[in-house]
């Protein structure tokens, strides 16, 4: 049987089609019920998120206001104008989720913070686990739709910031990703299985149209109610 991650990689279009470009760029508009829970709706509908593909750097285009720009890096935020002016910034972002509980509002820094590290993440992926100080190990199958989906157990290493430091990938049997398991440490360990779905072919590469975030239970059932996160992407490109 072939390398899961192997097999995965090809699927998606392969590492050297891969390894050409080192910009992406996808429209999105991200909704779901966190949005209410943390009182920012409609704070991150119909952005341009402009990623670094090999460097974990993220732009959001607009954000908060017509003529700012939003640049994330795990260590700072910063909100810019146009021409490149900082206007606001934060720095050591992730300690501002301290002490916060299910129900604590976000401002709009968190809310930055939470998409750049998730995007960065989703976005990349299954690619990202080739990159170097990642761990990848093929675990039992798992059945869901009718089908068995072979999963791969991903550790990041701790220069990556993501939701948390292990997670799951499950693959059909096409090779494509069918869901993707994780806790959020900034959400209190909060569970997450993300469903890409509706692929297309993007300069010779696979990527979703869109993604549905549930809860999942002690026995890895998803939780279809409520939808926690919508991802639906419009054009994305690569450069």
């Amino acid at each position: 049987m072939k390398d899961l991650l192997e097999f995965a990689i090809d699927a998606h279009g392969g590492l050297d089609r891969w390894n050409s470009f080192t910009r992406l760029r996808a429209e999105v508009s991200i909704g779901g019920a966190i949005w209410e829970v943390k009182q920012q709706p409609g704070l991150l509908s119909d952005k341009v998120f402009d990623l670094l593909t090999h460097e974990e750097r993220v732009t959001i285009t607009p954000f908060a206001a017509a003529d700012r720009v939003l640049v994330f890096t795990p260590e700072r935020i910063t909100l810019e104008t146009s021409d490149g002016e900082v206007a606001e910034e934060r720095l050591n972002p992730r300690a501002s989720f301290e002490g916060q509980v299910r129900e604590t509002p976000w401002d709009k820094f968190h809310v930055a913070y939470f998409a750049g590290e998730a995007l960065w993440t989703y976005l990349l992926s299954p690619f990202l686990y080739t990159y170097p100080g990642f761990v990848t190990e093929e675990i039992e199958p798992w059945s869901e739709d009718g089908e068995e989906w072979r999963r791969l157990k991903v550790t990041f290493p701790d220069d990556v910031t993501s939701h948390t430091r292990t997670q799951i990938t499950h693959f059909g049997p096409d090779g494509l990703m069918r869901r993707h398991d994780y806790t959020v440490d900034i959400l209190g360990g909060a569970t997450g299985a993300n469903y890409p779905g509706g692929y297309r072919e993007v300069q010779g590469l696979m990527m979703p149209r869109t993604r549905r975030i549930f809860a999942y239970d002690e026995a890895g059932q998803k939780v279809p109610d409520p939808l926690l996160v919508s991802l639906d992407f419009g054009a994305i490109s690569f450069s």
